[in-house]
C-alpha cells in the first residue's frame, strides 16, 4: 500500500447493522471488497440512533432494542480509485445511501516502508541506534 496524502475522496455508506448479502453483513463485504480492490482504507462505525429510507428510528436504548443499528462504512482514496470501485458495491447498496465528499488527507501512516528499513512510529530509536523521525 503507498502512503496517500494531499486531496482525496471519501465514500461513505449509510446502512442497517441486520443488511446482509449471502448470509454475511453487507458492511462486512464492502470492506473485504474495499481491501481486495486495493484502496488505501476502510473502517465501519456503528450509530446508536438514527432513520433512513424506511422512516424508523432505530437506537440501542435499553428499552428499544434494535437489531438494525445504523451504520456507516467510510473509505479514503484517491478519486480515481474510489470512482473506480463503485461498480463493486452498486449491487450492495440496496436501500443504503452513499455519498462522495472530497478531502484532504494530511497524513496516512500506511504500511509501506521507507528504504531504510522498519521505523517505529513512536519515534523511538531504530535498529542502529538513531532516533526515527516523527
Amino acid at each position: 500500500m503507498t502512503r496517500l496524502t494531499g486531496s482525496a475522496l471519501r465514500l461513505t455508506i449509510f446502512l442497517g447493522e441486520s443488511d446482509l448479502w449471502h448470509h454475511r453483513p453487507v458492511h462486512t463485504e464492502i470492506v473485504h471488497r474495499a481491501h481486495g480492490a486495493g484502496l488505501a482504507g476502510a473502517s465501519v462505525f456503528r450509530g446508536i440512533e438514527g432513520f433512513g429510507a424506511s422512516s424508523m428510528i432505530h437506537t440501542q436504548r435499553l428499552l428499544s432494542l434494535s437489531e438494525d443499528l445504523p451504520v456507516a462504512v467510510v473509505i479514503i482514496d484517491t478519486e480515481e480509485r474510489v470512482r473506480a470501485f463503485l461498480p463493486e458495491i452498486e449491487e450492495l447498496l440496496g436501500d443504503g445511501l452513499a455519498t462522495l465528499d472530497a478531502c484532504e488527507v494530511i497524513h496516512h501512516a500506511g504500511g509501506s516502508q521507507d528504504a531504510g528499513g522498519s521505523h517505529p512510529a513512536d519515534g523511538s530509536q531504530g535498529a542502529e541506534g538513531e532516533a526515527t523521525p516523527r
